[in-house]
């Protein structure tokens, strides 16, 4: 049955007053989800949930706790309003914790225009089912492709409701559908694997499972016969499907927590260099059809497009309303937050600046290299940025791929890496995170 969550949150926020609370906040999320995993061209497990989970939070002077429940009883509410009055009047003080002043609020109360939710029906179970046939099926057409791990395809929906004793009551509704195919060339020792997959949140945008199915047979067949690369320093091209983690490493160190802690390998670099001077990062949290669009923050303040890196400049840190206190600063109304946890700060849709030569010409120019598809595991000093991860993808000789590579090991520290970073303009534009392929000079690789 479906939930009235505003009525919901004013219920829990009555009860936290009447505890006690001197001020408090309340997240309700009320969702479905369906996945459906093919193997072998049968069914192989189907998963459906759904249900409703609240949170609240309540402030006792400079004190805070959280609760949670996911039974919407009014004696549970009550419950839960009592227990985390009893939880703060405990906790150590925060000089920093508190609601947003009610002039501060967001007039945006829903995410109206949008385009975050799909009206289209619910696809039947059976539906995701025969797109995940079809994407293993066309998987294991490719030549070179000995198994499928694994087909999948899932519908999701959620709507959430944020309220708050400030005044703040707003919330919106989202949807996913998603297709991936992961697939294996090759026997025993010597089984590589890749995948492909397309999430959208409406349903007519996603691409059609032959060709995800297709993609994934081709990557993995394209590995068949994977080796180590040579050892040395040599230029290194992060594909676009893996790119933004190099772009992720410099938003987690611009995170307002960091920051505060001081233990950022950016902590001062506000005001200065850290890309090319002719790339910006951008945030736009108000893109259309786009994951990580929100209509305003878990702390109910306004989000806004914002330039973090201008002309290669860095100019803002990220920061939710403690982090922003503690730094001296204001909120840039990037906080976030489930229903068992306070708010914390956190970014939305990026992009990236795109160059002006394909993938392809990067490879031509760099002549002897590493072309990276995929990575695993992660070293990095988040006090120096040194970084460190083992990678895969394809050797490069003379401009042009030579074999498939495996078990290297790239090396280098992320302030120099980035700021001698050349984009390609291959990045999606419907992804959270808009980022091209990316090439940097002189990274040491350990292989062979």
């Amino acid at each position: 049955m479906a939930h009235d969550l505003a009525v919901l949150t004013d219920q829990l926020l009555a009860a936290a007053k009447a505890a006690g609370a001197d001020d408090a906040d309340t997240l309700a999320v009320e969702g479905t989800s369906v996945s459906i995993d093919v193997r072998g061209g049968v069914l192989e497990e189907a998963q459906r949930s759904e249900g409703v989970e609240i949170g609240l939070r309540v402030l006792i002077g400079k004190r805070q706790a959280c609760v949670s429940a996911s039974d919407t009883r009014e004696a549970v509410l009550q419950e839960m309003a009592e227990r985390a009055v009893a939880m703060a009047r405990e906790a150590p003080e925060d000089p920093n914790i508190g609601l947003a002043e009610a002039s501060l609020l967001s007039d945006r109360r829903n995410a109206d225009g949008l385009e975050l939710f799909d009206p289209a029906a619910e696809p039947d179970p059976e539906a995701l089912e025969e797109d995940a046939r079809r994407a293993e099926a066309a998987a294991l057409a490719v030549q070179g492709v000995s198994q499928v791990q694994g087909a999948s395809a899932s519908y999701g929906r959620r709507r959430l409701h944020l309220a708050a004793t400030n005044g703040f009551s707003g919330g919106y509704e989202r949807s996913d559908r998603g297709t991936s195919c992961v697939a294996i060339s090759g026997e025993g020792t010597g089984m590589e694997r890749d995948y492909d997959f397309d999430s959208r949140i409406f349903q007519s945008d996603l691409r059609d499972p032959e060709e995800i199915g297709r993609t994934a047979g081709e990557r993995a067949a394209a590995r068949a016969g994977a080796r180590r690369p040579k050892t040395g320093a040599y230029p290194v091209l992060f594909d676009e499907r893996i790119s933004s983690s190099l772009i992720g490493h410099l938003v987690s160190a611009i995170n307002g927590s960091m920051i505060a802690r001081g233990s950022s390998w950016l902590r001062d670099a506000m005001g200065e260099e850290v890309l090319p001077a002719d790339l910006s990062l951008i945030e736009d949290p108000h893109r259309l059809r786009t994951p990580g669009s929100r209509p305003f923050d878990a702390e109910g303040l306004a989000t806004t497009r914002r330039a973090i890196v201008d002309s290669g400049v860095l100019t803002t840190w990220t920061l939710d309303l403690a982090t922003a206190r503690k730094l001296g600063m204001e909120s840039t109304g990037n906080a976030v937050r489930g229903p068992s946890s306070p708010p914390s700060p956190s970014v939305s849709n990026l992009a990236l600046t795109q160059g002006d030569r394909t993938r392809e010409d990067l490879i031509r120019e760099m002549g002897t290299g590493l072309l990276v598809t995929s990575m695993i595991g992660s070293t990095i000093n988040p006090n120096t940025g040194d970084y460190s991860r083992g990678a895969s993808g394809f050797w490069v000789e003379n401009g042009e791929i030579a074999y498939p590579v495996n078990e290297v090991t790239i090396a280098g520290n992320l302030r120099d890496m980035l700021r001698r970073i050349r984009p390609a303009n291959d990045a999606r534009t419907h992804l959270g995170r808009v980022v091209p392929s990316l090439l940097v000079e002189g990274l040491t690789l350990a292989g062979e």
